[in-house]
């Protein structure tokens, strides 16, 4: 039995939690989500606690047992405080707005790049070089994070491009000449 499965989940007020048996539904007041359930797996109320339960101790199944419950933690801390992730754009002339429900991008490029935001995410753009992307889902904030990133990788010579906030860029050394 997985150490992390056996924690249970403490579910803070103003999150209602309903188990189904394949899905299990968060509202907060962040907003709502579901989170699918792995077979042989099943989630259960204890008090203010969800608890991961191994439905069958068979080996094959048990294995989704810490991964499962480390969804749902991730679910109800999506619902509550939201996750966030931080990207800063580097380079001349390089910059982004936002236009609707789509971040318009120019990073060097002869056009500019369209980046259509999905449902669920906010974009936020500080001083046209801060990117912000915020949500409930965990999983789809850093999938959004990482598309954009994708779209003009920070390059390690010149220093230049989309990177997250913080990410240090590891300066390759030149040939000698020797």
């Amino acid at each position: 039995m997985s150490r992390i499965g056996r924690k249970p989940i403490a579910v803070p007020k103003g999150v209602t939690v309903t188990v189904k048996t394949d899905v299990v539904e968060f509202k907060g007041p962040k907003g709502a989500m579901k989170q699918g359930v792995p077979p042989g797996i099943s989630f259960e109320m204890a008090g203010t606690d969800l608890v991961a339960k191994n439905a069958e101790n068979d080996p094959l199944a048990s294995k989704f047992h810490g991964l499962a419950r480390s969804l749902m933690a991730n679910a109800v801390l999506g619902v509550t405080e939201g996750f966030k992730r931080e990207l800063d754009i580097v380079g001349v002339g390089y910059r982004a707005e936002v236009k609707g429900k789509q971040v318009v991008f120019a990073l060097g490029y002869s056009h500019p790049i369209v980046f259509d935001i999905p449902a669920g995410i906010d974009v936020q753009i500080d001083k046209q070089t801060h990117v912000t992307v915020t949500g409930v889902d965990r999983q789809l904030v850093g999938q959004v994070a990482a598309n954009i990133r994708g779209l003009r990788k920070p390059d390690p010579y010149k220093q230049k491009g989309v990177r997250y906030t913080g990410e240090v860029l590891k300066k390759k050394v030149g040939k000698t000449g020797a």
